[in-house]
């Protein structure tokens, strides 16, 4: 049996932090292969090393001195390897870093370069094989991850390996040029290497003990969710819960590998199991809430638009030609309405407005701005009765007025409109009736 073990910048940020990593480790033979994140931040003033490189780098590609900068860095290296007790040195990686920064290498280089030398130290300190991962995480011609040539290439390399540690975050365009995942890639690098070696589990331990049902910053102390499937998760990591980069689902949902969400501080705690299917009933109806504000809607109303073949084709096209892409889109019999990012939306409302007129020729348009989308999910939602009523009644009695809601084909979602200033008094209101008082 082999798992994965993927540990988290603030799992890293320090010495202490890696001694309880390698206990962690060393407590189970099965956690064999290792993907170590950069040093995140020690408290929460502090930076985190990955930032760090980025603006030491971007000081080296305007020409300006970069030295004492990438000192700073060295010296948080500097203190986990006296931390650890640990005899090797990181000053010759440093010395390539620096040259490779004057030549302007790419600012994925100089990101990349906290994983790459975390993964030694780790590779170090546990006495596991270290393997650079630019060299088994390939990346195509034009930046797209190349999945088939690194689950060839990865495989190969561990197979028959007793352990070793390969850095996350990044890979290796074909020319050998550094390439990095978005932000969070570190999750995505976990399980390509537990897709890779066929791993019973992968482990992804980070500051927390797993998922809550709804955000801690609105709700105190809301309810851990033990176990959520792949679809679950996908539908509340869209609408804003993030601890797992969303992309990090694909490779392990293809093979049938659960993810386990544990907290490096507290290793005794279960975290969160999520899995591809599950008979486990949910503790409540609903598995999470989740959210996001800034969207507005426009709205689009025609006589007998029913009727019309191609109306809907027609108004998507006016976003489409402004590269505008939409979230939802509820409608009725002589109504559509159009939900999208303001942001996005609002230096470009007046092109899209003209070309619906243009192309779809509506009576009338509405736009209304400032609205936040909140999603119920939940898998326990398709064998319950009055899921959508319980929602309107709770709103309705924290007097907040719903501006739209519409629930996916697959009954585990319900997706609400409401206005921004609504939006916490919104969430607490269906956290209530669901975990809460359970009415």
């Amino acid at each position: 049996m082999s798992k994965v073990v993927k540990f988290g910048g603030s799992s890293l940020a320090s010495a202490a932090q890696f001694k309880k990593v390698g206990d962690i480790i060393r407590s189970d033979a099965d956690r064999r292969f290792v993907v170590p994140s950069a040093p995140g931040k020690r408290d929460a003033r502090d930076t985190k090393v990955t930032d760090m490189l980025y603006a030491c780098y971007d000081l080296a590609e305007n020409d300006q001195p970069f030295e004492k900068e990438l000192e700073d860095i060295h010296a948080r290296y500097r203190e986990i390897i006296k931390g650890l007790g640990l005899k090797c040195s990181l000053d010759e990686e440093f010395e390539v870093i620096a040259k490779n920064f004057r030549e302007k290498a790419g600012s994925d280089y100089a990101a990349s370069r906290g994983e790459y030398l975390n993964g030694i130290l780790m590779a170090e300190y546990l006495g596991y094989t270290f393997i650079d991962a630019a060299s088994v995480i390939c990346f195509k011609s034009k930046g797209e991850f190349d999945a088939d040539k690194t689950n060839r290439v990865l495989g190969k390399k561990l197979s028959g390996m007793t352990n070793a540690v390969i850095p996350g975050f990044y890979g290796a365009l074909p020319n050998g040029r550094v390439k990095t995942f978005s932000r969070g890639g570190s999750d995505i690098t976990g399980s390509i290497v537990a897709k890779a070696i066929h791993a019973e589990v992968y482990e992804n331990w980070t500051d927390v003990s797993g998922f809550l049902i709804a955000d801690p910053r609105i709700i105190k102390s809301p309810q851990k969710i033990e176990t959520i499937t792949y679809r679950e998760l996908r539908e509340l990591a869209y609408m804003g819960a993030s601890v797992l980069h969303e992309d990090a689902i694909f490779p392990v949902r293809q093979e049938g590998i659960p993810i386990n969400i544990r907290n490096t501080n507290l290793p005794e705690d279960s975290g969160t199991w999520i899995v591809g299917s599950t008979c486990q009933k949910s503790k409540y109806i609903i598995t999470g809430i989740a959210g996001k504000k800034g969207f507005c809607a426009v709205n689009i109303e025609k006589d007998m638009m029913n009727t019309e073949v191609g109306f809907g084709r027609k108004v998507l096209q006016a976003f489409e030609e402004s590269d505008i892409s939409f979230e939802h889109l509820p409608s009725g019999i002589d109504t559509m309405t159009v939900f999208v990012h303001q942001d996005e939306f609002m230096d470009k409302e007046q092109k899209v407005v003209t070309a619906i007129h243009r192309l779809a020729k509506p009576d009338t348009i509405d736009i209304e701005s400032d609205l936040a989308l909140i999603a119920v999910v939940g898998r326990g939602m398709r064998s319950t009765r009055g899921t959508a009523g319980r929602i309107f009644s709770a709103l309705a009695h924290a007097h907040i007025n719903v501006k739209m809601i519409d629930q996916g084909s697959s009954e585990i979602n319900i997706i609400i409109g409401v206005a921004n200033s609504d939006f916490e008094a919104a969430i607490r209101a269906i956290y209530d009736i669901f975990v809460e008082t359970r009415l």
